[in-house]
C-alpha cells in the first residue's frame, strides 16, 4: 500500500494526484478490508453501464477478501441488475445511507428514517415551489400522480426520466399516503427545472430543516435524508458490523452525497468528473466514470508493485 503524503499547499486536484484532505489523515494508510463505491457517475459510466475493467477490479478484491459495498441513493430493487448480480456483493448501502442492506439473509443491518410527520412538514414546503417529489419508503419509491405525469417536463435526462417512471408507483396524493401509511420515510427527492430555484432551495433547506441534511446526487435534484442517514455513518456502522476499522476502508464518489463517506474513510478516492468540493473532501482523484477511474484507482493503491 503507498503512502499518501499530503500535496504542497497550492497543490490542484488533477486526476492522479492526492488533495489537501490528506492533511487530515495518517500519512500511513492501513490494509484495505472494504471497498464502497457511489454508482451512477462512479462505478457505472455515464450510460449507467459497468464497464469490464471496473469488473475485473472489483471481482479481483472480493476474490483477495475485500467486501465490495454499493453505496448509493437508490433503494435496492432500484439498483441496476449488473450491480445486484454481482456474486461477491454482501451489503449495500442504499437511499443515501438510510440503510445498509445485509444480501444475503435479506435483512437490514442498521438503518435512520424522517418520521413520517416530519416528511409530511417538508412535503407541504415542497407544495410551495416548482418542483416535483417523491419519497422512499419501505425500500421503494412513490409519487403523487399528478407530479408523476409530469416527469418528462423535470427530469435530467432520458436516464432519469426511465427511473422515475419505472421505480416510483404513482399514488392519488403522496402526503395523504405518508399520513395513512404512519411510518418513517427513507428519503424524500425534488426535481428542479430551474437551477436558480435549486441553488437557492439548497441554502435555504437546511435552515428550515435543521434536524435534516440536505445533499444532491445529479446535476438537478435535491435529496433530504435524516440527520443520521449518511453514506460516512453507513460505512463506520458496516465496519463496525464488520469487525474493522473504518480506516481500512476505501470509498469512491463524484457527488455531494459522497462526500461524507470519502472524508472518513482510510482512502476517499473523488473521480475525474466530480465537482471540485468533492475533489477536494478526498484523498485522490482518479480517472473520470467513462475511463474506468474506480480500475484505475484500486489498481494504484492495491496491486501499484506489480
Amino acid at each position: 500500500m503507498k503512502d499518501l503524503t499530503p500535496p504542497e499547499e497550492n497543490s490542484s486536484t488533477q486526476t492522479g494526484q492526492v488533495t489537501a484532505a490528506t492533511q487530515r489523515r495518517h500519512s500511513t494508510m492501513h490494509n484495505i478490508k472494504l471497498i464502497a463505491l457511489d454508482l451512477d457517475g462512479t462505478l457505472l459510466n455515464s450510460d449507467k453501464q459497468l464497464s469490464e475493467e471496473n469488473k475485473a477490479a472489483l471481482t479481483r478484491a472480493a476474490s483477495e477478501g475485500i467486501e465490495i459495498v454499493p453505496a448509493t441513493g437508490r433503494f435496492y430493487k432500484g439498483m441496476p441488475q449488473i450491480i445486484r448480480d454481482l456474486p461477491f456483493v454482501n451489503y449495500v448501502i442504499s437511499i443515501n445511507g438510510a440503510q445498509v442492506y445485509d444480501v444475503k439473509n435479506g435483512k437490514t443491518v442498521c438503518g435512520s428514517e424522517i418520521p413520517w410527520e416530519r416528511a409530511v412538514s417538508v412535503m407541504e414546503f415542497l407544495d410551495g415551489i416548482d418542483v416535483i417529489y417523491d419519497c422512499y419508503q419501505d425500500g421503494w419509491g412513490r409519487m403523487t400522480q399528478r407530479l408523476y405525469d409530469m416527469a418528462e417536463e423535470y427530469a435530467a435526462n432520458i436516464h432519469s426520466l426511465e427511473m422515475i417512471k419505472k421505480l416510483r408507483t404513482p399514488v392519488p396524493e403522496l402526503k395523504a399516503c405518508i399520513e395513512e401509511r404512519k411510518s418513517g420515510v427513507q428519503k424524500i427527492q425534488a426535481f428542479f427545472r430551474d437551477m436558480d430555484l435549486r441553488a437557492e432551495m439548497l441554502k435555504k433547506l437546511p435552515l428550515e430543516f435543521p434536524d435534516l441534511v440536505v445533499t444532491t446526487s445529479i446535476v438537478n435534484n435535491i435529496e433530504i435524508n435524516s440527520r443520521e442517514a449518511t453514506k460516512g455513518n453507513a460505512v463506520e456502522k458496516l465496519a463496525a458490523h464488520l469487525g474493522i476499522s473504518v480506516s481500512q476502508a476505501m470509498t469512491f464518489g463524484d457527488d455531494y452525497n459522497d462526500i461524507t463517506m470519502l472524508e472518513k474513510a482510510g482512502i476517499g478516492v473523488a473521480m475525474g468528473n466530480a465537482n471540485e468540493e468533492v475533489k477536494k473532501a478526498a484523498d485522490y482523484v482518479t480517472a473520470d466514470c467513462n475511463d474506468s477511474g474506480v480500475a484505475a484507482a484500486m489498481k494504484h493503491f492495491l496491486w501499484e508493485n506489480e
